[in-house]
């Protein structure tokens, strides 16, 4: 079946219907991953957007259960150059066209990636619309109207209940290093602006007791869990977008307890204490960029997935030390406080999908607990 994607830079690309038959509506970004495709579409931190993946083959090992970051996709819509029509591997339980079917997720292929990214690059993220049934005037429309930048769309994927979660990272039995249990006992609190299961899976791993929080919850309701840390998470959107009342909540419980943060977490952080945050140009989406510790000068090679970042200059007169950096833009990629015990990094350190380097941290993290 036909398809077509509209941008609002009135670009049209015709192409062939992938998932599910219908319209769809968000903000384009592209994803430099070569795998991982499972984890990009059920990450919450996509809820508003349609991903471009720029490798030009996607789906060839099929999708699994096991390898969902939550219990359905979040992504707007997905667009990739050919979907392939071959799963190859022992894990595999349904193909792409299916999984994208069976959860209504409208996608296109056949498209031209290469030239979608480059129009991305250079003007920056563009919304767009993706349909099998609409003509082009109304998808017009469609993009027109919709608006990603200041909406609060943490709403749509956090948890409506408290609930603690028990499982460890998934093992085939020939890892490369074995994650440290480096704490035990320790009740951590994960305020849950849309959190990806592989991060819960470190945090067990390493030793805490993890309960997870509505997003919307008050200082007080966290404190009468008896934490004995705090974690905020990763999430979509606009961190901006969160109303004031709330941010002055986090940064209640953060002042108050050892806390880590992660990607839209991060953000949170340093907005609670009033550091600038803008939105870049196309963000990063990825598994392939590279990160430098600012004290040792190693380089890390990070999984991403981020449209906003924190203004340096502000984060320094705010009482925060800067710790990583981006290696292609300068952007600040870690912070920690100067008085406090208060860590964040904006890359994504559980990786699913990406590389591992930078796992320790949450073996770090614990230790800041003892």
């Amino acid at each position: 079946m036909k398809a077509i994607l509209v941008l609002e830079n009135g670009s049209i690309f015709e192409g062939t219907s992938l998932g599910a038959e219908g319209t769809t509506v968000g903000e384009v970004v592209f994803n430099t991953a070569m795998s991982g495709y499972q984890e990009i579409l059920t990450d919450p931190s996509y809820k508003g957007q349609i991903v471009t993946m720029t490798y030009p083959e996607i789906g060839n090992y099929g999708l699994n259960s096991n390898d969902e970051e939550s219990n359905k996709p979040y992504a707007e819509g997905f667009i990739v150059k050919e979907a392939s029509k071959i799963t190859s591997n022992f894990r595999s339980q349904i193909s792409l066209d299916d999984y994208l079917r069976e959860h209504s997720v409208v996608g296109i292929e056949n498209v031209d990636t290469r030239k979608i990214t480059k129009q991305i690059r250079t003007e920056g993220s563009l919304i767009g619309a993706i349909s099998t049934e609409s003509d082009i005037n109304t998808l017009k429309r469609l993009v027109s109207d919709f608006k990603i930048t200041g909406n609060d769309l943490v709403r749509y994927v956090s948890t409506k209940k408290t609930y603690t979660f028990k499982n460890g990272i998934f093992k085939f039995g020939f890892e490369r290093r074995k994650i440290k249990k480096t704490t035990s006992n320790k009740r951590l609190v994960v305020i849950d602006f849309g959190v990806k299961r592989n991060i819960l899976r470190y945090l067990v791993e390493v030793g805490f007791d993890v309960i997870v929080v509505n997003a919307y919850s008050t200082y007080n309701y966290i404190k009468s869990l008896e934490p004995n840390a705090i974690f905020l998470s990763n999430g979509p959107g606009d961190p901006r977008g969160v109303d004031e009342k709330w941010i002055r909540e986090y940064r209640k419980v953060i002042e108050n307890y050892p806390t880590f943060g992660i990607c839209f977490g991060h953000q949170i952080i340093l907005r609670a204490f009033g550091v600038k945050i803008y939105k870049m140009k196309f963000g990063h989406h990825g598994g392939n960029h590279p990160v430098m510790d600012i004290e040792t000068e190693k380089v890390f090679v990070t999984a991403q997935n981020h449209n906003y970042a924190a203004d340096e200059k502000d984060s320094l007169e705010k009482g925060f030390k800067i710790t990583y950096k981006n290696l292609n833009d300068g952007s600040v990629e870690g912070v920690m406080h100067t008085e406090l015990p208060i860590v964040s990094v904006q890359y994504h350190p559980e990786a699913s999908p990406g590389p591992h380097d930078a796992e320790y941290l949450f073996e770090k993290f614990s230790t800041m607990t003892l």
